[in-house]
């Protein structure tokens, strides 16, 4: 009996030959030397990135007022108009993550801060005409196991040390639980979305059911293909795709071996010393050899920062 999988009926794309010559001609690459994301690549494509930003912003642009950069993760979108000037004024940055990170809105600031820069360089900043920037918009996509809202805002000023009513410089990013089964009304709007929430879904639940990772990544590709799910994406992307979903999930277990074997050497050595080191203060060392900050440690151990700095402090455990 043929496994059924998330999304089994959803809609057949088309995509002209021509189209996807130029949409993947400079984002997507299978031979490429370096390890990507596929939501940036699929994102990248700007069908699919119009569709996102129409079905968020209730628009009607098109391909053409779309102009796509990228940096580390993250996918910049500008809408322009047929004089290529912004339209709305707006710059969006949409990122995909696979795990909360209290730290985006933080991350968003340098990252907007750099696109500012030209803006800058161009203008007299010291005269006394308004130098005009686009204004920012933030969202992170999220398909993480660990349970969220659908629809959630962090903000800059959750980091202060000194919390105050109303602060004077904020930054807010939305966060969008696009798992399968949730934002239902936006998955509606944005076929492309919901399309790439039932891939991960398949994979997902392909490793469930006890297959390794090359297999269960295989085997959702080849599902999804002939369930017309990212039909013409995964066809001419399935050697990348699943390479880049090996490669991510072995770096993922790695990295959970390195963290485990970290906590289990520091208790030993600090039970060899007499020292009664907490469970906490061993991950934070494994962490630290990782070569994580102070910062990125309590993020992910839920302890404070200065917690964190007495214990890489005094590693033997006396703190």
């Amino acid at each position: 009996m043929k496994k059924k999988h998330a999304g089994q009926t959803a809609g057949k794309k088309n995509y002209s030959a021509d189209t996807k010559q130029a949409q993947h001609s400079k984002t997507v690459n299978v031979n490429r030397e370096y390890k990507s994301d596929v939501f940036k690549m699929y994102f990248s494509i700007k069908k699919n990135a119009v569709e996102l930003y129409n079905a968020m912003n209730d628009t009607h642009y098109t391909e053409k007022d779309l102009t796509i950069n990228t940096l580390d993760n993250a996918v910049f979108l500008k809408i322009y108009n047929d004089v290529s000037f912004v339209v709305s004024g707006t710059i969006n940055l949409y990122e995909h993550q696979a795990s909360v990170n209290p730290n985006m809105p933080l991350r968003d600031l340098f990252y907007i801060s750099d696109m500012y820069k030209p803006y800058g360089m161009k203008r007299d900043l010291y005269g006394d005409t308004l130098v005009q920037i686009p204004t920012p918009k933030f969202v992170v996509f999220y398909n993480g196991v660990k349970d969220i809202p659908d629809d959630e805002t962090l903000k800059l000023s959750d980091a202060f040390i000194n919390p105050t009513e109303e602060p004077e410089l904020e930054l807010k990013v939305r966060v969008l639980n696009i798992n399968y089964g949730h934002n239902n009304e936006l998955m509606r709007k944005c076929l492309a979305l919901r399309d790439y929430s039932i891939f991960n879904e398949r994979i997902r639940s392909n490793l469930g059911s006890g297959m390794e990772i090359e297999e269960a990544a295989t085997e959702a590709v080849d599902s999804c293909i002939r369930d017309h799910v990212m039909e013409s994406f995964l066809t001419q992307e399935k050697a990348g795709v699943i390479k880049m979903h090996v490669l991510d999930y072995n770096e993922k277990k790695h990295e959970q071996t390195l963290i485990q074997q970290g906590i289990t050497q520091g208790m030993a050595q600090g039970m060899a010393q007499g020292v009664p080191l907490g469970r906490f203060q061993g991950k934070v060392l494994a962490y630290a050899e990782l070569g994580l900050d102070a910062d990125e440690i309590a993020a992910r151990t839920g302890q404070t920062v200065d917690f964190v700095k007495d214990v890489l402090s005094h590693p033997d455990g006396d703190i």
